[in-house]
């Protein structure tokens, strides 16, 4: 049961002015509140705060439950959960994964029907609580598992969306497809059965050939925010006969820079690059694309040259306006970084045979300024670049 005295405004704004404060110590103080424990406090003031970062949209209504940290780590943010509205969407739909029901109220912003289905009680209590209040009343909830729901309902929806869950039932983290709950390696069948969009999100973590291998996929999107890998994306395909060449898109939201997609075969079949000491600009591909291995389709689409095998670095003397990563303008490719008298740049450190943290060390660097020192290796030799992003 929700302890509806969380709701009373008196304990939202002692949530509120509480966001910066040590949950440590104060899970170890008596609650200031009659019927309100120090972990239910805690619990609200956690989930907020990272409510604030992930999913803003809900911090402006303080009539929101917060699950425990665990429910939240998993859950979608709000601006990745926005770009899956953009391409699945239709009159019937189903998470059959719900959780803390990001994804759910997004995704039912398109459906005229929508399902919610989640086997904890006390997750889907709070998130239906939720729904009510973000007035989303036209969901529909089950308790149930996934497997049972599937089992049990014959009902055909426009799409199916899953995010499995990455833990077991001792909390326990799981990296391979089979471990994950629901098995849906065991479900696909039954899964495309029931829609023809058939969506499962997956830990930026995945592998993605193995994926590819395991369960049949039409569509992979691997989606970055900010050039920092956050999910894995896949479309099951409709096909009886097991597909191995997948369409990828990669995806770096809130960065400005395009998509970019291929045929996960076209990498494979792809001319090697050409290698080259540095010319007037550095390109660095965004995580996305360096999550899907396309390095040898992106120096073939842009005409790009490489420093070295392993330094998945490129360059030209051609500024590019529309590539899918960060280009850096070169001052000077053999920057003698001892005799600076400078010693405060943002650095890059890939491919190079020691670590950002010795290298600082080493050269008494600080972090900071608007200058960059990029350490990397070409074919010959060690490079130490000093560079400025365009």
């Amino acid at each position: 049961m929700i302890n509806q005295e969380l709701l009373n405004k008196n304990v939202q704004k002692f949530i509120t002015d509480n966001l910066r404060a040590d949950l440590v110590s104060m899970r170890m103080k008596k609650s200031p509140f009659t019927g309100i424990s120090s972990l239910e406090l805690t619990q609200q003031i956690q989930g907020k705060k990272i409510a604030e970062s992930k999913f803003p949209f809900l911090t402006k209504n303080d009539e929101i439950i917060y699950p425990p940290h665990l429910n939240l780590e998993q859950a979608s943010s709000e601006i990745t959960a926005k770009f899956k509205q953009t391409f699945i969407s239709g009159k019937k739909g189903i998470d059959l994964t719900g959780g803390t029901g990001i994804d759910s109220l997004f995704l039912s912003q398109s459906s005229e029907i929508f399902y919610y289905v989640e086997p904890s009680k006390e997750l889907l209590e709070i998130t239906c609580h939720n729904f009510q209040k973000l007035n989303r009343n036209f969901i529909q909830s089950f308790n149930q598992t996934a497997e049972n729901f599937l089992s049990e309902n014959d009902e055909f929806f426009d799409f199916i969306y899953m995010d499995p869950s990455r833990r077991d039932f001792n909390k326990n983290k799981k990296f391979l497809l089979e471990d994950l709950i629901p098995n849906i390696i065991e479900l696909q069948k039954d899964l495309i059965s029931k829609s023809d969009q058939v969506y499962i999100k997956l830990s930026p973590l995945m592998d993605i050939q193995q994926t590819i291998e395991k369960i049949n996929v039409s569509e992979i999107y691997l989606i970055s925010v900010k050039n920092e890998m956050k999910e894995l994306l896949v479309k099951l395909s409709k096909s009886d006969r097991k597909e191995f060449n997948p369409t990828i898109h990669c995806v770096n939201l809130e960065s400005n820079q395009p998509d970019f997609s291929f045929q996960w075969n076209d990498e494979k079949n792809s001319v090697t690059p050409i290698y080259s000491n540095p010319e007037q600009y550095l390109l660095f591909p965004n995580a996305s694309i360096m999550k899907a291995g396309a390095f040898k389709l992106i120096s073939h689409q842009f005409k790009l040259k490489k420093l070295e095998s392993n330094t998945h670095i490129y360059t030209s003397n051609i500024k590019f306006e529309n590539f899918p990563g960060r280009i850096f303008s070169i001052i000077d490719s053999n920057f003698n970084v001892k005799k600076s008298k400078i010693k405060t740049f943002n650095i890059i450190c890939r491919n190079y045979p020691i670590k950002i943290e010795e290298i600082k060390n080493k050269y008494k660097l600080k972090e900071g300024g608007d200058k960059y020192l990029i350490f990397t290796q070409s074919l010959k030799k060690n490079l130490c670049i000093l560079a400025e992003l365009n």
